[in-house]
């Protein structure tokens, strides 16, 4: 068995040229930290919360996936609030007992849960 302690870093793509784009969208209407320097492939590497959000450029298939990283958050309602507010669609699911969540995709169709657990 592996005694997995946290997420560290999840990686996604968006299509080839589509970098620019891409820290645009991350820095400014989601307002990420961008973590500097020299990063394989040419990636971005984006803080969020204790772990990190790492993208490159890829020849991908663009077909939505039901595919994701799911984040714990403090405040769902108020995560919600910003997304909209920045113009981001947001999409429910059905309710888990001891949390709350939402879905949002960024414009390449990458799909990223928000939880928040009752009680903490």
């Amino acid at each position: 068995m592996i005694d997995f302690r946290r997420i560290d870093h999840v990686l996604i793509c968006v299509p080839l040229g589509a970098r620019a784009a891409a820290r645009e969208f991350y820095v400014e209407r989601l307002k990420l930290p961008e973590i500097s320097g020299e990063h394989p492939n040419g990636a971005l590497w984006f803080a969020m919360g204790d772990a990190e959000l790492h993208i490159r450029e890829e020849d991908i298939d663009t077909r939505v996936s039901g595919r994701h990283p799911a984040f714990e958050v403090n405040d769902l309602a108020a995560a919600k609030t910003f997304l909209a507010d920045q113009g981001i669609e947001i999409a429910f699911s059905s309710r888990i007992e001891g949390r709350d969540r939402c879905f949002f995709r960024d414009p390449w169709g990458n799909r990223f849960e928000l939880i928040e657990f009752e009680g903490k």
